[in-house]
């Protein structure tokens, strides 16, 4: 649903890993100014970072963002949830999927495009240990293909 464009700030590689994507919005942030001046400087970590809706808004919960050194007392909460701009209709649309069992809203990345700083969520379903190992096996046997295939190309 949306293409990224300019700085990858953080990106959240176990999300790929840990769910299954069904689908992907892309939303804005609502930050303060220490905030975006530390997530410039690349001072920001999506690890067990989750969205959740709550009285028809949408909340990013858990992303660290480091205080920016020269804050001083201005300086922001690490941790502190963050309100995400979407249409309300998009928020009307996941708060119907995210009722269903087994789906979550998991942040994919955040980039900073045209000077905003956007956020990839991802309408997610969590993947059981066994399909980890498969996709695994399915990543490992693809490399195999590949490096055959370029020895062959080399010889």
């Amino acid at each position: 649903m949306a293409g990224t464009q300019g700085k990858v700030i953080a990106q959240n590689k176990k999300a790929r890993h840990d769910y299954f994507i069904e689908e992907t919005y892309e939303a804005g942030m609502v930050l303060q100014g220490t905030e975006i001046k530390s997530m410039r400087a690349g001072r920001m970590n999506l690890k067990d970072s989750f969205a959740r809706i709550k009285n028809g808004e949408m909340y990013l919960h858990n992303a660290h963002i480091s205080e920016y050194e020269q804050g001083n007392r201005y300086n922001h909460e690490p941790e502190r949830a963050r309100k995400l701009l979407l249409h309300k209709k998009q928020i009307n649309q996941l708060i119907g999927l995210t009722k269903q069992q087994g789906y979550s809203l998991v942040p994919l990345k955040v980039y900073i495009k045209n000077g905003y700083a956007k956020i990839l969520i991802g309408l997610a379903k969590g993947k059981k240990n066994f399909d980890k190992r498969e996709t695994l096996k399915r990543k490992d046997a693809k490399r195999e293909v590949e490096r055959a295939l370029k020895d062959r190309m080399k010889g």
